[in-house]
């Protein structure tokens, strides 16, 4: 593949459903494969589906569902407390880092004048993305079946506006995570999101899909926030928006 091609699952505009933007309009750029199949995931059609764009022709789908608010030039403050215009524009996936062609997109969005969020797995190196894009940076506990492939170098390469998330499903997803948290002392790095399993609807479940661990006891959102109360963990609970907006397998939402 080509530095100035990607291949892109689809490009739709919504509102973000997800960390501390959640609420806010949103141009999300959904590329295509992963390598990582965590059993939670609720975007394996990702995994193959797609059509190879050139850099530009992304560029321009994103200006035409961004124009709305561009036009208008609205700002809204930050979670650091800085102005930016509307519409967010999210990088995601996938694993959106496993296509070299991503870094000049982020690049050129940032040089569009976007405010770009990268949603990333936390499997590969997040060094190389232009210091302006906003990183989200999964964290795989042991539900995932694949806490194995954190890359725990990319803690490092961590700034106060990338976001680190913790997608939590069981008791022994919690208690590994508040290890983490607590013994890394991540709060001082950047924000921590903690995020509960939805489950996945039969049309979500692919074959392709880790098993959960045996042995792993499910916890409901409550029991979750019960936990994070009684630890005082310094970390936001977040839900998925647009699930409850939308049905859980809605495209492009």
């Amino acid at each position: 593949m080509s530095d100035d091609t990607l291949v892109v699952n689809e490009i739709f505009y919504s509102v973000q459903g997800e960390s501390s933007w959640t609420g806010l309009p949103c141009v999300f750029v959904r590329l295509t494969g992963c390598p990582l199949r965590c059993s939670y995931c609720d975007t394996a059609y990702a995994f193959r589906e797609g059509r190879r764009m050139a850099l530009g022709a992304v560029m321009e789908e994103v200006a035409q569902r961004a124009r709305p608010f561009r036009e208008a030039d609205l700002r809204v403050p930050a979670p650091d407390g800085v102005a930016v215009r509307l519409p967010l524009v999210e990088v995601t996936g996938g694993e959106p880092l496993a296509q070299p062609a991503v870094l000049p997109l982020m690049r050129a969005l940032c040089d569009a004048g976007y405010t770009v969020l990268l949603e990333t797995s936390g499997a590969l190196d997040i060094r190389p993305v232009d210091p302006r894009v906003r990183r989200i940076v999964d964290v795989k506990c042991p539900s995932s079946g694949e806490v194995e492939r954190n890359r725990w170098d990319n803690l490092e390469a961590l700034r106060p506006t990338d976001e680190l998330k913790f997608v939590i499903g069981t008791v022994e997803d919690y208690e590994w995570a508040r290890d983490q948290i607590l013994t890394r002392r991540l709060d001082r790095v950047c924000p921590v999101l903690v995020s509960w399993v939805h489950p996945l609807t039969p049309a979500q479940q692919d074959p392709a899909l880790k098993p959960v661990p045996p042995g792993q006891r499910r916890l409901t959102p409550r029991e979750l926030v019960e936990r994070i109360l009684a630890d005082a963990l310094p970390v936001r609970f977040q839900t998925q928006l647009h699930k409850w907006i939308w049905p859980p397998d809605q495209r492009g939402v």
